[in-house]
C-alpha cells in the first residue's frame, strides 16, 4: 500500500484543534469527560441489551451494533486527540495515519448503513407485523450486519489505496486533529482531481442509497402509525421511530454538509468544528437519544437498577 517513493515521508504533523496554550487543559478535560460518557453510555446500552431478554429482538440487535460502532469510531479519534492536546509535537507515523483513516472510514460507513438497516427493520415491524418474524429472522439480521461491515471495509480500502499513492512533497503538516480525507489532500503535490471525483461518487451513492431506504421506509411508516386506533399502540410506535429519526438527522446533517457542498465554501477550520459532531458529539448522544426517547429502554433501566439494589 505504501510504494517506494514514500520513503522520505515517515510521519505527519497534526495541527490539532487550536494553537492557543490557554485552552489546552480545558479542551483536554472537556473531551476526556465526553469520551468517558461515550464509553459508559454505549457500553451500558450493549450490556443492557445483552442482559435483558426483552431486548433480544432484531431492533435492539442492530442498536447494539450501532453502539459498538460509536465506541470504535470515537476510540479511533479521541484518545490520540487527547494525547496530542498535551504534547508540543503532534506527530503521527505514516502507517498510523493510514490505519486511523481506514478505521474511521470503516466505522463511519458502517454507522450510515446500520441506520438504513434499522429504518427497514422499523418499517417491517410497523407495516408488516405478521410477517416480521419471517422477514427479520436471525439469518437475515446477521447478514445485514455482516454486509454493512463488508461494504465499509471495501470503502476504506478504496480510500486508502488512492490517498497513499499520492506524493506529499510540499510538507507533511495536516491541518486537522486526525487523519481525515480532505486535510490529507491539502499537502499533496499529486493530481487529486480523479480521487475527488471518486470521493464525491462514493459519498453520493452511499448517502443517497441509504437516505432513500430511510425516506421510503418512513413514507410507509408514518401513515401506518396515524391509522393505529389504539393510543397506546400509536404512542409505542412513535417512541420506536423518534430516537432513530433524531440520530439520522444528526448523522446525515453533518455528513451532507461535509461532503456535498460547493468547494468555494470549503475551509479546513470549519471542517474541524463540523467533524467534532460525528466524531465526538454523535457517538456520545446516540445512547441517550435512544434511552430517553424509548419507553422500553427506560423501563429496562429501572429493572436493572432495582436488581442492583
Amino acid at each position: 500500500m505504501i510504494p517506494a517513493n514514500y520513503d522520505e515521508v515517515t510521519e505527519f504533523i497534526l495541527s490539532g484543534l487550536t494553537d492557543c496554550p490557554d485552552l489546552q487543559v480545558t479542551l483536554f478535560l472537556v473531551f476526556l469527560v465526553m469520551y468517558t460518557v461515550t464509553l459508559l453510555g454505549n457500553f451500558g446500552m450493549i450490556i443492557l441489551i445483552r442482559a435483558d431478554l426483552h431486548f433480544h429482538t432484531p431492533m435492539y440487535y442492530f442498536l447494539s451494533h450501532l453502539a459498538f460502532v460509536d465506541i470504535c469510531c470515537s476510540s479511533v479519534i479521541i484518545p490520540q486527540m487527547l494525547l496530542h492536546i498535551l504534547e508540543e509535537e503532534k506527530t503521527i507515523g505514516l502507517s498510523g495515519c493510514a490505519a486511523q483513516l481506514c478505521f474511521f472510514v470503516v466505522f463511519g460507513i458502517a454507522e450510515c448503513l446500520l441506520l438504513a438497516v434499522m429504518a427497514y427493520d422499523t418499517y417491517v415491524a410497523i407495516c408488516k407485523p405478521l410477517l416480521y418474524p419471517v422477514i427479520m429472522c436471525g439469518w437475515t439480521c446477521g447478514w445485514l450486519v455482516v454486509g454493512s461491515y463488508v461494504v465499509s471495509i471495501l470503502h476504506a480500502v478504496t480510500h486508502a489505496t488512492f490517498i497513499f499513492t499520492f506524493s506529499f512533497c510540499r510538507d507533511n503538516i495536516i491541518n486537522h486533529y486526525f487523519c481525515d480525507i480532505p486535510p490529507l489532500l491539502a499537502p499533496s503535490c499529486s493530481d487529486t482531481h480523479t480521487y475527488e471525483v471518486v470521493i464525491f461518487a462514493l459519498v453520493s451513492i452511499n448517502c443517497l442509497s441509504t437516505m432513500t431506504i430511510i425516506f421510503v421506509s418512513y413514507i410507509y411508516i408514518l401513515p401506518t402509525i396515524l391509522r393505529i386506533c389504539s393510543p397506546e399502540g400509536s404512542r409505542k410506535a412513535f417512541s420506536t421511530c423518534a430516537p432513530h429519526l433524531l440520530v439520522v438527522t444528526m448523522f446525515y446533517g453533518v455528513t451532507l454538509f461535509m461532503h456535498l457542498r460547493p468547494s468555494s465554501t470549503y475551509t479546513l477550520a470549519k471542517d474541524k468544528v463540523a467533524t467534532l459532531f460525528y466524531t465526538v458529539m454523535t457517538p456520545m448522544l446516540n445512547p441517550f437519544t435512544y434511552s430517553l426517547s424509548n419507553s422500553n429502554v427506560k423501563v429496562a433501566m429501572k429493572r436493572a437498577v432495582q436488581r442492583m439494589q
